[in-house]
């Protein structure tokens, strides 16, 4: 985790400025609308497909649910949606903010700040709620697309051999558009998935006439009723159900976009009523007509609006996509900054949205690996298996950690802690427990993942670590080596050179090597270390930190937060320090596997290989190339 970390943090819920997440001038209602494109999408796609696998799983492949299963499944996903999602998480997570930001990175950079030292086990957790997000963002887009595509069926069912080249089709070229940016086609999200909830609530409402009773499913003692009556079938029955509240985790991690009170707005006065009355409408509709279980969400809608909706249903779960891929982006952003993953080439696509970032190497490796699950699972049923692990095994992450902030951070005793949050860790792990029947079916795909990408992350922190020790421990203290060179007859050059370092204290190698072959020192020496903090922005006036050690030579320390991109020369020149005469000095490392390091040899290789794929330091500071002086070092790790 970062070496320097600021004391001071919110204990409670402390208002973002305004609310706003986009800036001064965005108002209110243009944060709310914003929101629901962005942070619903993914949610607001759920009823093309929860309820209905979800009676699938109950009842079995090709049988018509009973009313009692109606009842109980219906009665699931309503209480999972006031539960999991209202108390949860727009009434209890979305208090723990990190200046105003969320997500798990947030989450993480919180408890570990509060726990010091003693925090190691945070970061673990951290790694597989970012590891299982990774394996959410792969799925959710094939899911949603070949959902949305699979209506084309009920258009005309000779279009069938056509769901999977379409669906292809779209997600290719949804990926291939990233680096343009969304800047310009977000300001649609929000009216066109506000559309979609509407559309989806008359569905709905349309229908409840078929069986009124069906508003008994408010009374959860039927989905109580339900998993104890019926079994396996009822705990497949449950995973499934998580289906429809696959997206809650948004609400926190956008909430730095939009403000807290923005997305709490737009889930009570829209969303939350919209998917209501739509799950409802269509458990009333199968009630009256138990044969329409094949696709209950299309059928809603007269034959005429078939078409309509496919194509609406098709944008919305783009849309839906569109925000888990840049959500995406934004956290290896947060895993980078804060040495969970190497540093990888980050461009922005706006000059006005901070938020608007292009990676491009996630985003083809996105793009191949959910073509991957396209191709295995060809279908949305066959998804449905593999979707609901990585959600579940994420929010159990999320309650852990909650319990840590809401105990160390927000002062809660523990047991007032445990009692708040105890019953939502209960909930979820009955739901990860029912999504485990599933593994063999294809809830391996993300765990497979999962595990896939904690390995790499953990080989990460724990190779730089290693190197870090090495480094320090060849190299001379900085103090000693500043006193030898004021004394020594090392001939001195005009100009004036920046030397970066990860260790600070100790002489930089590039500095070391500059002097040992060219036999020069310039005028002026900066000994530069670069902070993450463990807070999502740093103030301009807090960012750079100069002090003198010599005549020489200068100690300076620049800061910045998790979510900002690093620019070196521009944050110097904020300062006064880089006037575009600055020589950058970096050292570029030779690695080598070596049994006798701290990590197996096979773990060796793998941070090696990391380590090559990474973008090198020049490019990842924003260094000008011609300004850039690398000199080389051999370390066996």
């Amino acid at each position: 985790m970062p070496a320097i970390a600021r004391t001071e943090f919110a204990k409670s819920e402390t208002p973002l400025p305004s609310d706003e997440g986009h800036g001064p001038r965005a108002g209110f209602w243009a944060l709310t609308l914003g929101s629901v494109g962005v942070v619903y999408g993914d949610i607001g796609t759920s009823p093309l497909y929860a309820l209905k696998e979800s009676l699938h799983a109950a009842a079995g492949g090709g049988h018509a649910p009973t009313r009692e299963m109606v009842f109980g499944v219906v009665s699931l996903i309503l209480w999972a949606l006031i539960l999991i999602v209202t108390l949860k998480y727009v009434l209890l997570v979305m208090r723990a903010d990190n200046d105003g930001e969320g997500g798990t990175p947030s989450l993480v950079a919180l408890a570990q700040r509060a726990l010091g030292h003693s925090g190691g086990f945070v970061i673990v957790l951290g790694m597989v709620g970012v590891s299982l997000f990774f394996g959410d963002a792969i799925i959710t887009p094939a899911m949603s697309v070949l959902s949305a595509v699979e209506g084309l069926k009920l258009v005309t069912p000779a279009t069938d051999p056509y769901v999977l080249p379409i669906s292809l089709a779209i997600l290719i070229g949804l990926f291939a558009l990233q680096s343009h940016g969304t800047a310009r086609v977000a300001t649609f999200f929000g009216p066109l998935t506000a559309f979609w909830f509407i559309v989806m609530a008359l569905g709905g409402l349309g229908h409840l006439v078929d069986d009124p009773s069906i508003l008994g499913a408010l009374n959860p003692a039927h989905g109580v009723s339900f998993i104890l009556s019926h079994g396996t079938a009822g705990l497949l029955a449950l995973g499934a159900v998580f289906l429809a509240v696959t997206g809650a985790e948004a609400l926190y991690a956008d909430m730095g976009h939009f403000g807290r009170t923005p997305i709490r707005a737009a889930w009570f006065g829209l969303v939350l009523p919209a998917l209501a009355l739509n799950y409802l409408g269509q458990g009333a509709m199968l009630l009256a007509h138990p044969e329409r279980a094949e696709n209950p969400f299309f059928l809603l809608y007269p034959s005429w609006a078939l078409l309509p909706m496919v194509l609406l249903a098709t944008v919305a779960t783009v849309i839906a996509s569109q925000a888990v891929i840049t959500g995406t982006f934004s956290i290896t952003q947060q895993a980078m900054q804060l040495g969970l993953l190497p540093r990888m080439r980050v461009l922005r696509t706006s000059e006005t949205e901070k938020g608007q970032i292009y990676i491009p190497r996630v985003n083809w490796w996105l793009l191949v690996a959910v073509v991957f699950v396209v191709v295995l699972f060809k279908s949305s049923s066959g998804l449905a298996a593999a979707y609901g692990i990585a959600v579940t095994g994420d929010m159990v992450i999320t309650a852990c950690l909650l319990f840590v902030v809401a105990w160390k951070v927000w002062r809660w005793s523990p047991a007032v802690a445990d009692a708040v949050i105890a019953p939502f860790l209960l909930i979820e792990l009955v739901f990860l427990s029912a999504n485990a029947l599933k593994i063999l079916h294809g809830g391996w795909v993300p765990l497979t993942i999962g595990a896939a990408l904690v390995t790499a992350m953990w080989t990460w922190r724990r190779g730089s670590a290693l190197i870090a020790e090495e480094i320090h421990r060849r190299r001379v203290p900085l103090s000693e080596f500043t006193r030898m060179a004021e004394t020594g007859s090392i001939q001195r050059v005009p100009g004036t050179a920046m030397f970066l370092t990860g260790t600070p204290g100790d002489t930089p190698g590039a500095l070391m090597h500059n002097v040992r072959h060219n036999r020069v020192l310039h005028a002026n020496n900066y000994i530069l270390h670069v902070v993450t903090e463990d807070l999502p922005r740093v103030a301009d006036a807090e960012r750079v930190a100069v002090r003198k050690l010599s005549d020489a030579f200068s100690c300076v320390t620049v800061r910045f937060g998790f979510t900002e991109l690093p620019d070196l020369p521009r944050a110097l020149a904020a300062a006064s320090l880089d006037k575009g005469d600055l020589s950058y000095f970096l050292t570029r490392r030779v690695l080598v596997a070596s049994p006798e390091t701290g990590m197996p040899v096979w773990q060796d290789r793998l941070y090696i290989s990391m380590a090559r794929a990474a973008t090198d330091a020049s490019r990842y500071f924003r260094i000008p190339v011609d300004r850039a002086v690398e000199i080389g070092a051999r370390i066996d790790i």
